[in-house]
């Protein structure tokens, strides 16, 4: 009998940290990106990225299936975006063709990176009621993350744009439904 109560206590335990060790996992991935691109090993940061997107992913589904989302979940989760789907898309992106623009591509690196840390910001104070306002973070840096698979094909002005482009549809105030 001691030994039930011991392993439900446990199982229980464990239950309620697992979303939040997947979005621990979530920010050691996108962290290691960062690092990644900034040596010049972009591939490896690309796979990093989409690593983390699955963690992300992993981390809510796990925390609305055993009824244990948070407040610190919910705050977590979003410091882990802003890395993994914020600052190390952009700096992928700026490592791989931006910093040949020079200011410019400095610019929108870092104009991507503050309209993802304004729409978490605000995800974060209001109730969304089962739709998103404006782009998520997640989409914008995979949709960013992925069309890393181009920089040979493409000039860097196309980066530009569609930094530019996925900043203002994640500041954007239009809503759609989750999924």
């Amino acid at each position: 009998m001691f030994f039930n109560g011991v392993l439900e206590q446990t199982i229980k335990k464990i239950k309620t940290q697992l979303a939040n060790v997947l979005t621990l996992t979530n920010i050691f991935l996108g962290s290691f990106a960062i690092i990644y691109s900034l040596k010049g090993h972009l591939q490896l940061s690309l796979l990093l990225i989409f690593i983390a997107a699955l963690a992300d992913r992993l981390d809510g589904m796990t925390a609305r299936k055993f009824n244990i989302e948070s407040e610190l979940g919910k705050q977590l989760d979003s410091m882990s975006d802003i890395i993994s789907f914020g600052v190390a898309p952009a700096l992928l992106v700026y490592q791989g063709v931006l910093f040949e623009l020079g200011a410019p591509g400095s610019f929108f690196t870092v104009l991507y990176i503050v309209c993802g840390a304004f729409r978490l910001a605000r995800f974060n104070i209001t109730e969304s009621h089962g739709f998103f306002t404006g782009l998520p973070i997640t989409a914008a840096g995979c949709i960013l993350t992925f069309s890393c698979l181009w920089f040979a094909f493409m000039p860097p002005h196309i980066y530009l744009f569609l930094m530019l482009i996925l900043s203002v549809l994640m500041i954007g105030s239009f809503k759609w439904r989750k999924i």
